[in-house]
């Protein structure tokens, strides 16, 4: 099973979140995230054999997660991939500290793939023909988070599909 671990966005915030990939894809073109595939990936995982998958979930229902906010005031882009996405202009050290934390305790559950470098952002767009984020609007964004979730990614002819298999707990 492909899995990651994620915010999700309230659904008022994943609304909003929704307006400006309308603004983005409009001016940028590609392809456009569905409303409900909209979060912020904390660990990509991979491919997980389902005996690990059972460990994930029981682990990550185990978590507490800290609460914390995200305030998002930027938009940016991967250019190899045609990403553009929104994000933040300062470093955050919280969700830094959450994303070292997780991957500590992933590492100690036998999962690699720490990545060596950690850009929060929210995924807009999949390959844009146009990366020229600075015309896009100025944004203002707070982001109230207090659970993680572990998501299920499947691929069909439609694109990916996510579930979620497991939320931690509120602290």
């Amino acid at each position: 099973m492909r899995l990651f671990l994620a915010l999700v966005p309230p659904d008022e915030l994943r609304g909003r979140l929704g307006e400006l990939a309308d603004v983005a894809h409009a001016r940028c073109g590609g392809r456009r995230m569905p409303d409900e595939s909209l979060h912020l990936t904390l660990a990509f995982l991979g491919e997980v054999e389902e005996a690990k998958t059972g460990e994930l979930i029981d682990w990550v229902c185990g978590l507490a997660a800290p609460p914390g906010r995200w305030r998002l005031d930027a938009w940016g882009h991967f250019h190899r991939p045609g990403i553009v996405w929104v994000g933040g202009t300062a470093a955050d050290p919280d969700l830094a500290a959450l994303h070292q934390r997780l991957w500590n305790d992933l590492e100690a559950l036998g999962h690699r793939g720490r990545p060596t470098r950690f850009v929060p952002h929210v995924t807009l767009l999949r390959r844009a023909r146009r990366l020229a984020t600075e015309v896009l609007p100025d944004i203002r964004l707070d982001w109230a988070y207090h659970q993680i979730e572990l998501i299920h990614s499947s691929v069909d002819r439609h694109g990916a599909r996510y579930a979620s298999l497991a939320r931690s707990r509120s602290s």
